[in-house]
């Protein structure tokens, strides 16, 4: 199985103390969010965690002991870096400070074990698609070293957007042929693998990709290891992930982000996180009386060697 770490929230940002004390327990609780009174426990052994797969956008508060997990497990990196500044993301560092941060943590891992996201794309009257190429291109030659592939994607319209972000600018085709055209010759430029993320449209005249961000492609490149054909369903609408288990919580992330969708409310994660306990088996509060605790449905998707023969 795949553990994932920062689907819902900025776990290695905020929440580190509590991350390595559950893989130092060996443990971890994640309460169901259509379910809330449904907390699914997964064992946390390199018996059953084929790889653990970290997203955020600052990995610079764990880069000191982050050897405690990837000295037992398989790990996968995404590092989110986008254009935009405090103005958009708030609490996130900035883009020079954020590439510094990338490259220390490529030296740790190595290269193959991460990928660079820059995502989503959005328009507004400061973000410009002029703004973005001239961004992008910036960061891809600085970058492009210390990656595997990088992944990008146009921002969705979700409803709670239209409300916390009003100055989003609607893409035209125009905007988004210039970008595809753009973006496409500057990864070709720097030999930098460019691949979208949950779209259905081909964008291979571009030299961009289409694929999932958790694949068995992705991981065997990146683990040397081989994995059973399983289904690549992923957890959304268009995505094409492999199966993975979030240990997160929405509402939980504190960078701010205009544009997110794990929080409905900016102001929202600083209600839930004075209910937060380093100390306790799940991210947020602990677990109560009603509570049904499931034991998570665990097994690996490795080819063994022995079974290999």
């Amino acid at each position: 199985m795949i553990i994932n770490t920062g689907g819902r929230t900025d776990t290695v940002n905020y929440y580190g103390d509590w991350l390595f004390n559950r893989f130092r327990e060996g443990y971890v609780y994640s309460r169901n969010p259509f379910y809330p009174t449904q907390v699914y426990k997964y064992v946390l052994s390199p018996d059953v965690v084929d790889c653990v797969v970290f997203c955020s956008k600052n990995y610079s508060p764990v880069l000191d002991r982050l050897h405690k997990i990837y000295d037992k497990f398989n790990v996968f990196c995404f590092y989110t870096i986008t254009a935009y500044g405090e103005d958009i993301e708030p609490k996130v560092p900035d883009i020079d400070e954020s590439i510094d941060t990338l490259i220390k943590l490529a030296e740790l891992i190595g290269k193959n074990k991460i990928s660079w996201r820059y995502d989503p794309v959005l328009l507004t009257k400061k973000y410009t698609v002029s703004r973005h190429l001239e961004t992008f291109d910036y960061m891809a030659e600085k970058l492009s070293p210390y990656v595997s592939f990088c992944i990008f994607s146009f921002v969705e319209m979700y409803k709670k957007l239209e409300k916390n972000m009003p100055e989003i600018i609607p893409f035209t085709s125009e905007d988004k042929y210039k970008i595809l055209d753009g973006f496409g010759k500057i990864s070709k430029k720097y030999n930098l693998k460019l691949q979208t993320c949950a779209d259905i449209e081909n964008y291979g005249e571009y030299g961009i990709s289409c694929s999932g961000c958790i694949t068995t492609e992705v991981l065997s490149r990146a683990l040397g290891v081989k994995f059973r054909k399983i289904p690549h369903h992923g957890n959304r609408k268009n995505c094409k992930c492999m199966p993975s288990r979030d240990i997160g919580a929405y509402n939980t992330c504190l960078n701010g982000c205009k544009y997110c969708y794990a929080n409905s409310r900016p102001d929202i994660a600083y209600q839930n996180i004075s209910k937060h306990d380093p100390n306790s088996p799940i991210l947020i509060g602990n677990i109560y009386k009603d509570d049904i605790i499931i034991e998570g449905k665990q097994e690996s998707f490795l080819i063994s060697q022995q079974s290999l023969f």
